[in-house]
């Protein structure tokens, strides 16, 4: 698996993956909680969209899927800092890692 990343508004966006299901999403989810110990403090499940909020070395994070954008990983808040944006690489590159 690799990843690609996007930066809007200074906010690093990692796409895990641009064309996969929604047990793609899940898998990814769970891996993040029993490897790297997040714990997922906010999700909004639309019919379309799932938005998990966590905590990933004090960083707010979200993992994200869209059943037309498949899953990615980015910062809360839009306009983010350099430590936002590292930890969103560390997470992708942590995800690469994984045959999902």
């Amino acid at each position: 698996m690799s990843y690609q990343l996007k930066t809007k508004s200074g906010a690093t966006e990692a796409v895990i993956d641009d064309n996969c299901g929604i047990s793609k999403f899940y898998a990814i989810a769970h891996t993040l909680s029993e490897d790297l110990q997040v714990i997922f403090i906010n999700q909004v499940d639309e019919s379309e969209t799932l938005n998990w909020d966590f905590k990933y070395k004090d960083q707010f994070l979200t993992l994200h899927y869209n059943i037309f954008e498949g899953v990615s990983i980015y910062p809360q808040q839009l306009k983010s800092a350099y430590k936002e944006n590292h930890a969103v690489m560390e997470v992708a590159h942590f995800l690469e890692r994984h045959a999902f």
